[in-house]
């Protein structure tokens, strides 16, 4: 029997982890986590239950796979956060994520300090990314950055917690605005230009290479034997990406969860910073990717089912009897937005309501938003992206036939469930650790995924005229805020 690998993804609202063998999930388990807003625009969360969350998915998981020997680790999580640890390893403040966007000043201050950032980097300043979040800490927290002596990303303190080293891969090293993506090495000028040393950046690897073992004491409280070695793995886009195939130039394929993403992978670095398109180093080598990177993804289905006081099927089934001549418009953007916009200030709101306006309506325009963003996001691709079938979508918003629907008529191109997202960025994470350990070769990271339900596009009627709506009610609060 072949040895199995764990595949942990540090999600933003859940740590999942699945246990694998020869490239199938053999079992998963999950853990939910909350996410903390102190002050308008903060968003943060304890690392130490990151580490409660761990261990209790690794337990389910583990517990539906009895007598498998687990023989690698493989990492995954949210990209952009800030994890601050002093000397002796110990966490400074909570972690910073990705949707915070506190650090919005800071974006200015680091593009007058180094204006060609967007072509190093890969992307202009936004508030989402790591950098930023120095300098405000620095200005902010004088206290918490004298005692700054090593800056992780939220999966590299999993790692940590793991094994005892600080290190992390390149692709999640992509997200912070210090990494050269053309050399793939950190740059002491961007560092410098953000206030960070960098002696506190941990070291880079690729996804599938070692960084360390369990320790014994954390190799106990997770059940397993101390001495499995971790792999690097990558931020959840590319684990994401990995998990279908998508490590070779010109698959790609788009991702509906919290957040969303329009993902092609490229052979060579293409940096597009007028249209906020992330241009980053993949977690394997020779292969890069360009992302558009949406801060809201199908979050605005499930924020306006709590509205409601129903569930998202629920809501869904209001929208698809929604009067189709009476649809007005929504602006999803209910944490700014990055792609294609750069705008942590725009807020979401509907527009166009009369007097029989119902839920229905509501409902639909609130699904019809999630498809004009991704319309939004591969228009910011210009003539390069030519996608040559179907394009795979994942996440959870892609289990509604009707959201895949509108998606497929909004882009005017074949979409597709893909069933092989099922595992997500974990099982990406597994398949790099399947490399680690030297069951499965790094060329067998770029297959073609497995596909469900196609969504041919059949049209709508006024779906057009509401994306013109839609795009120019942007553009008209954007000039008045």
């Amino acid at each position: 029997m072949s040895d199995a690998v764990l595949g942990i993804d540090l999600g933003t609202s859940a740590v999942k982890s699945v246990v694998c063998r020869d490239g199938r999930i053999v079992a998963m388990g999950s853990a939910p986590l909350e996410v903390s807003s102190p002050k308008p625009g903060w968003s943060e969360q304890d690392p130490g239950d990151w580490v409660g969350a761990v261990r209790a998915s690794v337990a389910e998981a583990l517990s539906g796979a009895r007598g498998v020997e687990i023989a690698g680790v493989g990492l995954s999580g949210q990209m952009h956060g800030a994890v601050l640890l002093d000397a002796a390893g110990a966490v400074l403040r909570p972690a910073i994520l990705w949707n915070d966007n506190r650090s919005t000043d800071a974006c200015e201050v680091l593009a007058e300090r180094f204006p060609e950032i967007g072509e190093v980097a890969g992307v202009p300043p936004l508030p989402g990314f790591t950098a930023p979040k120095l300098i405000w800490v620095k200005e902010a927290e004088p206290q918490v950055y004298a005692q700054i002596a090593t800056v992780l990303l939220p999966k590299d303190y999993v790692g940590f917690w793991l094994t005892g080293v600080r290190a992390t891969d390149r692709s999640d090293a992509a997200g912070t605005l210090w990494l050269d993506q053309e050399k793939r090495v950190w740059d002491a000028r961007l560092a410098e230009a953000s206030d960070t040393d960098p002696d506190w950046l941990p070291e880079l690897h690729y996804g599938h290479e070692q960084v360390g073992a369990l320790t014994p004491g954390v190799a106990e409280e997770l059940g397993l034997p101390a001495g499995i070695p971790v792999f690097a793995g990558g931020g959840d886009a590319a684990t994401g990406a990995i998990s279908l195939g998508a490590a070779s130039p010109g698959k790609c394929f788009m991702s509906l969860g919290t957040s969303g993403q329009l993902l092609v992978v490229d052979k060579t670095y293409r940096p597009n910073p007028a249209q906020f398109v992330h241009a980053f180093c993949h977690t394997v080598p020779e292969v890069r990717y360009r992302m558009a990177a949406m801060l809201n993804g199908a979050r605005p289905m499930s924020w306006f089912a709590k509205v409601l006081g129903c569930s998202v099927p629920e809501m869904l089934s209001a929208a698809a009897e929604a009067d189709q001549s009476r649809i007005p418009v929504f602006l999803p953007y209910l944490n700014g937005e990055r792609s294609p916009h750069g705008d942590p200030d725009i807020r979401g709101g509907f527009y166009g309501l009369d007097g029989v306006t119902g839920r229905g309506e509501l409902s639909r325009a609130v699904v019809e938003a999630v498809a004009f963003m991704m319309r939004d996001a591969v228009d910011s691709f210009g003539e390069s992206f030519q996608p040559s079938g179907p394009i795979p979508v994942i996440g959870g918003g892609s289990q509604s036939d009707q959201v895949l629907q509108v998606l497929a008529d909004v882009l005017h191109h074949p979409v597709a469930r893909s069933d092989a997202g099922k595992g997500g960025a974990a099982f990406g994470a597994a398949l790099l650790a399947e490399v680690g350990i030297g069951a499965r070769a790094l060329s067998e990271l770029a297959f073609d995924p497995q596909i469900g339900d196609v969504f041919e596009p059949k049209g709508s009627p006024g779906l057009a005229q509401r994306l013109d709506r839609y795009r120019g009610l942007y553009q008209a609060l954007k000039a008045g805020i």
